[in-house]
């Protein structure tokens, strides 16, 4: 259903000629995470003036928030080269050692996903990052032996959406940690109004907050509906964006004004209308909407908890009284049991 959604942070097919576009070069073009981009403004500054590589870095946080841009940010501003590759695609231990012997001196290897590394390889990655070095075993049995292979000086900079799955010693192997935060509708206003002077598109004040107000706290969403509507405004108004538009091409697209899609609203309407609001299992509301349980907690689920539409108990999800409000479905009153639960 990911790959369905319109609204999905995860990244599409689509995003990605359009993520090139609109990606900032630097950190002065990059909106928002302002914590974050001043204490990567010192620690780089800090490592040019050292003329070593920077610290490793784990940047995590939901999808769609920008860790890929800001890998390649902190290559730009380091004037070193950027190597990209994820987890998943780092099979055994010599696809890794192939990488890494192909660096240069102070280069950035971005892993993206790090968290679904192979455990064989994590474990040739840890004295990679600690001591600039490979431990190899060559030959079989008792004719084998191990060789050291020395590696240029590196920056890792690990991403992941969870990095709860992270094991303890390759965490702590993380010189910098840096947690991605939601952007407020403002940030993302910024965001979208930058997007459309990058695309030429004539677009209002009011309009960008319309697109920022429903992009679920995520810049991807935002550039991805900011192109939608732009195709409305090429179809009826000779490309001008202004706010009846943008909210009647956002109607269309089934964007409520929160950011809600169908999925979200089925799933609480299911909830509400099905099982009186909960407390209701994960497995039955999956099999009330025809839907996995595990997409369900991990697509669905999120966005909603951070709205304070629905609670996870023991017992089951509740909705609670803001998801009845934004349905306009009338509410009865929060049982005992419900309250309980929440308590």
């Amino acid at each position: 259903m990911d790959e369905e959604r319109f609204i999905t942070s995860t990244k599409t097919a689509d995003d990605g000629a359009l993520d090139m576009t609109l990606r900032p070069k630097t950190l002065s073009e990059y909106v928002g995470q302002d914590k974050i981009k001043s204490n990567l403004k010192v620690f780089i500054e800090a490592s040019k003036k050292r003329k070593e590589a920077l610290d490793h870095v784990l940047l995590y946080g939901p999808p769609g928030l920008g860790k890929t841009t800001l890998s390649h940010i902190i290559a730009s501003e380091l004037g070193v080269q950027l190597r990209i590759t994820s987890g998943p695609s780092i099979e055994r231990a010599g696809d890794l050692a192939a990488i890494l012997t192909n660096l240069n001196e102070n280069d950035v290897l971005f892993v993206d996903e790090i968290h679904r590394l192979n455990r064989a390889v994590e474990e040739v990655l840890y004295p990679a990052m600690e001591d600039y070095a490979l431990d190899i075993v060559i030959g079989k049995g008792p004719s084998a032996r191990s060789m050291r292979l020395n590696l240029p000086h590196f920056t890792l900079i690990g991403a992941t959406t969870r990095a709860g799955m992270l094991t303890g010693p390759l965490r702590d192997r993380f010189g910098v940690i840096c947690r991605l935060e939601m952007y407020s509708p403002e940030e993302l206003a910024v965001i979208v109004g930058r997007s459309a002077e990058i695309l030429k598109i004539k677009l209002s004040r009011e309009a960008s907050i319309e697109i920022a107000g429903r992009s679920r706290g995520t810049p991807r969403i935002a550039n991805r509906l900011l192109k939608r509507v732009r195709d409305f405004a090429e179809v009826e108004q000779n490309g001008k964006v202004d706010t009846p538009l943008c909210k009647r091409a956002l109607e269309l697209l089934e964007v409520d004004e929160l950011g809600l899609d169908f999925n979200d609203r089925k799933y609480l309407s299911a909830v509400i209308e099905k099982f009186g609001g909960g407390p209701v299992g994960l497995d039955t509301v999956a099999s009330a909407i025809n839907e996995e349980s595990v997409t369900i907690e991990d697509v669905v689920e999120p966005y909603l908890l951070q709205l304070g539409f629905i609670a996870r108990t023991p017992r089951g999800r509740v909705c609670l009284p803001a998801a009845y409000k934004h349905l306009g479905i009338a509410q009865n009153g929060v049982s005992n049991e419900q309250i309980a639960l929440l308590e």
